[in-house]
């Protein structure tokens, strides 16, 4: 045991310091969240995000999709074409590693495309 009869008092006092930090650090977290902050998006009456130019969250995402969509349709079709070029150059018998990596970059790339087209159509 120890003798100092001021230990039990600093204790006491640094856990006292540590508790009051701790209840200022989340009445502060509280007020910040209670506040608008600069940059915040706002509401319109239907509840929907409006950006600061004015127009819709949600419609500036479809239309951003849509435009990856077709992006990357356009490349699933010159790919699908470069894949149908080898097969009609190589061999019935034959199946390069090269025409195998391409089917799986069309299955990916056709994965990502449904994908996408399913979270926000």
């Amino acid at each position: 045991m120890n003798d100092d009869p001021h230990d039990g008092g600093q204790a006491f006092q640094a856990r006292r310091r540590a508790l009051l930090l701790l209840g200022l650090t989340a009445q502060l977290a509280v007020a910040q969240d209670r506040g608008a902050r600069p940059g915040d998006l706002d509401k319109d009456e239907a509840g929907d995000v409006r950006l600061p130019n004015g127009k819709k969250q949600q419609d500036e995402i479809v239309k951003a999709a849509h435009a990856q969509n077709l992006k990357e349709a356009r490349e699933l079709a010159e790919l699908a074409k470069q894949f149908a070029d080898d097969l009609e150059k190589n061999d019935r018998f034959v199946l390069s590693v090269a025409s195998l990596k391409q089917l799986d970059e069309l299955e990916k790339r056709t994965r990502r495309i449904r994908d996408r087209m399913k979270g926000y159509y």
